[in-house]
């Protein structure tokens, strides 16, 4: 098995009392909430343009003219910032054979029977759709934004082009928002899961119980003798 297949070099066994285990980096979970920032101001800058009842909420950037201008320039931002993100995690984002075994096992993990399941990487299936959802639906948005982004584009395309990229635009955006909703929800649902990424750490237990494969890794790593 290739070093590193499951778990990232930051990845550490603190031996405390409890057990904790070094989950995400510093710089991780920084980036994890700049890019959720700069989504949720997306959310409420775009929500406020595209329907009139919730065009109140351009107050909050200071009139329509601003939400207008800065909408766009938060999308480049927040595709940068999770580009970054994408950069560190997508391959232990891959899908792989224990992935399929524990979607056949979801009424298990709803009836709270998760000794039945697999034993995981550093993520889930769950969390694996989140990742690539977000991705495909981020660069969907970017795409379709820059088309009709007529500040700066506006000739790249044709205006048939453009209606129909602000139909994708919209779309995208909906779905995004869909996926937020289940992040943070599967978040809350799986206690741990959320203090993981403010304070980077959890119990070992907590690893043990949801991510065992990517524990075992993370052990024998440590365990080998350093380099002379």
């Amino acid at each position: 098995m290739a070093e590193r297949e499951f778990s990232e070099s930051t990845d550490r066994i603190v031996a405390t009392e409890p057990v904790e285990v070094r989950r995400y980096a510093t710089h991780t979970r920084i980036n994890h909430w700049f890019t959720a920032a700069l989504i949720i101001l997306l959310i409420l800058s775009g929500f406020a343009l595209f329907w009139p009842r919730l065009f109140f909420l351009t107050a909050l950037f200071g009139g329509g003219q601003n939400a207008r201008y800065i909408h766009p320039i938060l999308g480049v931002a927040a595709c940068l910032s999770f580009l970054l993100l994408f950069l560190q995690l997508w391959r232990l984002n891959l899908m792989r054979r224990e992935d399929v075994v524990w979607a056949s096992k979801i009424t298990d993990l709803l009836a709270g029977h998760e000794e039945r399941l697999p034993e995981l990487g550093k993520y889930n299936l769950g969390q694996k759709f989140v990742f690539w959802g977000m991705f495909w639906l981020l660069l969907t948005m970017v795409v379709s934004g820059i088309m009709i982004w007529q500040q700066f584009f506006p000739d790249l395309v044709s205006i048939p082009v453009r209606r129909w990229a602000v139909l994708v635009h919209a779309i995208s955006a909906v779905l995004s928002v869909l996926v937020l909703i289940v992040h943070v929800y599967a978040a809350i649902w799986t206690r741990g899961t959320l203090s993981a990424m403010t304070s980077g750490k959890v119990t070992g237990g907590w690893a043990w119980k949801h991510h065992r494969k990517w524990l075992r890794e993370v052990a024998r790593r440590q365990d080998k003798p350093p380099a002379e």
